[in-house]
């Protein structure tokens, strides 16, 4: 690829985290795309015990640790709200707090914030977005990313790809239009993730859109099914979007 058509594309990356228990054994889990078309696979266990938030952070540490010093946007595509929210504004009040909260706390995990933030400001101001993807909604990068993380986290052996995206077994540039952190709230206020049953399940095979109300339903239509696409709604509102990103009609 030509070195101007590649400097028209971003990396991506798709970062996750896990902790069985969390707190508990922990596994983080990315993976790196190149406008050249080079993909690369990162994950690793965590030493002792852990929790989620910091293996969500370890995920997107050592994806930027990973291109440090490699020209180029960057847009990073994760399920956690906490690096979003908290790299993208959390973090300025913190600074000037002298790493405080708003209450007077000590902000939990300020040695894993700081070297996000250190990475982030190298690539300079707007070298990286930041994308939320629905956790389990069939987002392939988010799916196998997940896959690394909490395979690791198990401790089960994962073999990491390192290659050219053309032998890639994940659709990992199926990338979701709507990328936009959700706004929703607890009952104090704070942002937090929605605990509700899902509104229903879809799932599109051979182009054909199926809606299910359980995920088992929904996983017997996609399983081994090349090119199968599945997504959880958690409200009529949701899963009109979801048909709208896919270029549905109902």
């Amino acid at each position: 690829m030509r070195s101007d058509v590649a400097n028209t594309f971003p990396i991506v990356v798709f970062t996750d985290g896990a902790a069985k228990g969390n707190p508990g054994p922990g596994g983080w889990g990315a993976i790196i795309v190149t406008p050249a078309g080079e993909v690369t696979e990162l994950g690793a266990r965590a030493p002792g015990t852990t929790t989620n938030n910091r293996m969500e952070l370890t995920g997107a540490i050592e994806a930027l640790a990973e291109i440090e010093g490699v020209p180029g946007p960057v847009a990073i595509y994760t399920d956690s709200t906490y690096v979003i929210q908290g790299i993208g504004g959390w973090i300025f009040g913190w600074k000037r707090r002298g790493w405080k909260t708003a209450t007077g706390a000590d902000v939990l995990n300020r040695d894993l914030w700081e070297q996000l933030d250190s990475l982030v400001s190298a690539r300079g101001k707007g070298g990286i977005t930041w994308h939320y993807v629905r956790g389990h909604a069939g987002t392939p990068g988010n799916e196998r990313v997940d896959e690394i993380a909490d395979g690791l986290a198990q401790g089960k052996e994962i073999t990491l790809y390192r290659g050219p995206l053309i032998g890639y077994e994940c659709a990992v540039l199926d990338l979701p239009s709507d990328t936009t952190v959700p706004a929703r709230s607890s009952s104090n206020g704070t942002a937090s993730r929605s605990k509700g049953t899902p509104y229903s399940y879809l799932s599109v095979v051979d182009g054909e859109l199926a809606r299910h109300t359980t995920w088992a339903e929904c996983e017997r239509r996609v399983k081994g099914r090349a090119g199968a696409r599945f997504k959880k709604a958690m409200s009529q509102a949701d899963e009109a979007a979801i048909l709208r990103e896919w270029r549905i009609d109902r």
